[in-house]
């Protein structure tokens, strides 16, 4: 069962039908929308300041969300969008980003990047604190540099497709969740 904890007077709030795994962690000040999947060793600490995830969006195993306390000079929170694909073992910390995204495995965005609606970041990619990027653009490197736009048939075959395969390995869970209640 999931880790889900109470703290500064704060609960974890989730979505109908949000998949959470055994070993999810939701610390705080965290929402989580509906048709959701927080995956393997992700942690979602809201203990600082708020962290909010719209509907269909998947976090995948190993990933951290966190923020920059909210009575700090320069404070931020982790806001993610719709249809969002966060891969395994990024890093968001205190960064935005709008629907329609994919974040690649082990990427960083730090506290106050904008990444608008219709983006790809690369694994590895560094996104700096700060930094306002351009919408449906692919950004690559350390740090992070757009290389191009991206196509619609790009958006359908990356970002649609990837949201809508997790939804689909998240449902795998929950069926043996019910034949495990049964037996």
């Amino acid at each position: 069962m999931a880790l889900i904890k109470k703290v500064r007077g704060y609960e974890p709030v989730v979505g109908e039908n949000t998949f959470l795994a055994d070993n999810a962690t939701l610390i705080g000040n965290v929402t989580v929308g509906r048709d959701c999947s927080i995956w393997f060793n992700a942690v979602l600490r809201g203990d600082v300041n708020k962290i909010v995830i719209g509907d269909r969006t998947n976090i995948q195993d190993g990933v951290v969300l966190h923020t920059i306390y909210d009575g700090a000079k320069h404070p931020s929170q982790t806001i993610i969008g719709n249809d969002v694909s966060v891969g395994h073992n990024a890093i968001i910390h205190g960064a935005r980003i709008g629907d329609n995204c994919l974040i690649g495995m082990g990427a960083t965005l730090l506290d106050n990047a904008v990444v608008p609606s219709g983006c790809i970041i690369a694994a590895n990619a560094l996104v700096r604190s700060n930094e306002q990027l351009e919408p449906n653009s692919l950004y690559a490197g350390v740090p992070a540099r757009r290389i191009k736009e991206v196509t619609e048939e790009q958006r359908q075959e990356i970002i649609f497709r990837t949201a809508r395969d997790y939804m689909l390995y998240a449902s795998w869970f929950a069926e043996d969740a019910e034949d495990v209640v049964r037996e």
